[in-house]
């Protein structure tokens, strides 16, 4: 019975180093053109936020009816939107993106950002979550919610490398 064991598992082990050598000479032929890499994510100059005036600020409710956290969520998607135009990123998202971040915004009676927190932070891309945090606090206010005294919502950032975005909320998927 040793034996038969020691067999077994003797050809198991050639098995699977045959196999991590058929890996690694598959992944040998895969190379990455360093200068693409460096030029796609060197320090970026995001387009500045417009400048909202009573002309030009978009029509967005005062206040919003939501009963719950994941009710408010969509106004204040779209309410992002409306602001932003121009930095959604239209069509399906491609399947690699530069950052991902789920963030957690408080908005008190008023529509008012009173705290930010990531619950899933994109450390890697440092640049990113400063500015999601800056477009969100230039979106203040908020609609107000009219059936709470205060929200806490919670939206996943899909980031491309252009600098454009989609919200999880009002995404058109990915691809």
């Amino acid at each position: 019975m040793k034996h038969t064991f020691r067999q077994f598992k003797a050809t198991i082990v050639a098995a699977l180093t045959s196999l991590g050598v058929l890996g690694l000479s598959l992944l040998s032929g895969c190379t990455t053109d360093v200068s693409k890499v460096k030029s796609a994510y060197s320090s970026q100059e995001w387009p500045p936020l417009p400048e909202i005036t009573a002309n030009t600020a978009p029509k967005v409710s005062e206040s919003s009816l939501a009963h719950s956290a994941k009710e408010y969520r969509k106004d204040a998607a779209s309410h992002l939107y409306g602001i932003n135009k121009e930095r959604i990123f239209k069509g399906r998202m491609p399947p690699m993106l530069e950052a991902v971040g789920v963030l957690d915004v408080d908005i008190d009676r008023q529509g008012q950002v009173k705290a930010l927190n990531w619950k899933r932070p994109p450390k890697h891309a440092p640049q990113v979550m400063a500015e999601i945090e800056r477009m969100v606090k230039a979106a203040a206010p908020y609609p107000a919610p009219k059936n709470l005294s205060q929200v806490t919502y919670t939206d996943v950032w899909l980031w491309h490398k252009s600098g454009k975005f989609q919200l999880d909320t009002l995404t058109e998927g990915q691809d």
